[in-house]
């Protein structure tokens, strides 16, 4: 009993000591939400479909920031940590196989910091990410394609470093379903709803108190369900396209920020966003492609109120069957 009064006096102290400087949990990196921006490229809850033999390889750079959050439905500042800011850098890989199965990798390295306070930021592999999508349907202007995930992270960093932490730190499975509509004119619409099953993830710690006190240093993540719905068009000899999409999440359980406390990977997170894109490709570069996007959070509980920018480049060739190039 001794043992555990002490670390509960070590845990509560600690507690203090980061309420000092930090105030919030941010809206952690959720794969296909906040870690997907709206953009054009092969993603997961897109209905592009790489052509057998078809490779395409991206690079893309995120700059999400935010000095507002929700705790639970409270809105508040930052505080004394100012501007939480969130930098990525995230390659991106997919292949076609077969005429109606692609598969999709992608790995991002992650940097978090704020504009005040004394706590250094994070930086380091966030999470690896693959999917399989299979087209499971088309008739017409309509198709309905299927997408089973995974992740994990992909280093040790710490999940309850808050604001600062990189991501959830815990595995994921998740399912998806698109709806697809492709009018002859290039103007398109779709939508996606996925469920993510989540694990545990570890902390650094063999004491936490949430709505009460465990002793270990296993945490359940809430699973979550994502949607969305995007309307777009393709232009000039469909070398540009131009979207604009609402989606969301909404985690099945968990619970609230305490008041005044830092945040934690069970907490409940639930929001509300819009945002566009757009992806070139200059006729005269065969293969090459622009991406450019952007969200903004409108509304949510206990994450922050981001605003984020996504711009990159990606490459597609053949790996086989050049006949299609």
């Amino acid at each position: 009993m001794a043992g555990r009064t002490s670390l509960f006096i070590f845990q509560l102290t600690r507690t203090m000591k980061i309420k000092q400087f930090a105030r919030m949990f941010p809206a952690m990196a959720l794969w296909c939400v906040c870690a997907w921006p709206q953009l054009s490229a092969q993603t997961p809850s897109d209905a592009i479909m790489m052509a057998n033999g078809q490779f395409c390889a991206a690079l893309l750079y995120t700059h999400d920031t935010w000095d507002e959050y929700w705790e639970g439905t409270l809105k508040r500042d930052n505080g004394n940590i100012g501007v939480l800011t969130r930098q990525s850098v995230m390659p991106m890989l997919a292949l076609g196989i077969g005429e109606r199965i692609n598969v999709i990798g992608a790995l991002p390295w992650v940097r978090t910091a704020a504009s005040a306070g004394q706590v250094a930021g994070a930086q380091g592999l966030q999470d690896w990410g693959l999917w399989v999508k299979a087209k499971v349907f088309e008739r017409g202007p309509l198709s309905a394609y299927g997408v089973l995930g995974a992740g994990a992270p992909a280093s040790r960093y710490l999940p309850d470093y808050a604001p600062f932490n990189l991501g959830l730190g815990a595995p994921e499975l998740s399912l998806r379903g698109i709806a697809a509509y492709q009018h002859s004119s290039g103007l398109y619409g779709r939508a996606h709803w996925a469920y993510h099953f989540r694990g545990q993830a570890t902390i650094e710690r063999d004491y936490y108190y949430t709505t009460h006190g465990y002793y270990t240093d296993q945490v359940e993540v809430p699973d979550a369900v994502t949607y969305g719905v995007v309307a777009g068009a393709w232009l000039l000899n469909e070398s540009l396209k131009v979207e604009a999409g609402y989606d969301g999440m909404i985690s099945q359980w968990g619970h609230d920020i305490r008041r005044q406390d830092v945040g934690f990977p069970s907490n409940r997170m639930i929001f509300t966003r819009i945002g566009g894109g757009l992806q070139y490709h200059p006729p005269r570069l065969k293969g090459l492609g622009f991406v450019l996007s952007g969200n903004y959070v409108l509304a949510g509980r206990n994450v922050g109120q981001s605003t984020t920018l996504t711009g990159g480049l990606l490459y597609q060739f053949s790996l086989w069957n050049n006949h299609q190039q």
